[in-house]
C-alpha cells in the first residue's frame, strides 16, 4: 500500500459540495480531475507549467478507491514521477485525508512534439527536474534497455 512519504510534493486541495454524488462522497471520475489539478501543480513546481517545452497526453489511466473523501474534507494530492520512458512517464498518486490512504492511480502519459502530437523523448533539462525532485528516482527506459 502506498505511504505519504514515498512523495516529495503533495498538492493540498479542499473537496466542494459540487464534486460529490447523491451519495455524499466524492464522485468517482472526480478523482481523475484530481489527479490531473495536482500534476499541473507538480509541473509548475519543476518549471514546465503552462505548455512550455513538453506536451504531455494521457494514454493509460488506473485508479484504485480504499475509502470515500466528502464534501469539505481536506485531502493531499501525491504525486511522484515512477518511470521516464522513451517517449513516456509514469505517475504514481495518492490522495490522503490525514494519514488515511483515500486513493491511488497511476496515469501514464506520452510526450509529444509541440503542436504535431508526435511521440518524442522528454527533453533531458525536464527528466533532470524530475530527477532533482524526487525523493526515489523514477526508473529509466532507454531506447537500448
Amino acid at each position: 500500500m502506498t505511504a505519504r512519504d514515498q512523495f516529495a510534493f503533495f498538492h493540498p486541495l479542499r473537496v466542494r459540495w459540487a464534486e460529490c454524488d447523491p451519495q455524499g462522497i466524492v464522485f468517482n471520475a472526480n478523482y481523475l480531475l484530481y489527479f490531473d489539478v495536482a500534476v499541473t501543480e507538480y509541473l509548475r513546481k519543476i518549471g514546465f507549467s503552462g505548455g512550455g517545452m513538453v506536451e504531455l497526453f494521457i494514454v493509460n489511466a488506473r485508479t484504485d478507491f480504499r475509502a470515500p473523501a466528502a464534501a469539505d474534507d481536506l485531502v493531499d494530492i501525491g504525486v511522484r514521477c515512477m518511470r521516464i520512458g522513451n517517449t513516456s512517464l509514469e505517475f504514481a498518486f495518492a490522495i490522503f485525508r490525514g494519514e488515511e490512504l483515500l486513493t491511488e492511480g497511476v496515469l501514464t502519459y506520452v510526450n509529444a512534439i509541440k503542436g504535431t502530437k508526435t511521440p518524442a523523448p522528454p527533453p533531458p533539462a525536464f527528466i533532470e527536474a524530475i530527477e532533482a525532485l524526487e525523493i526515489t528516482p523514477p526508473q529509466r527506459k532507454t531506447a537500448a534497455a
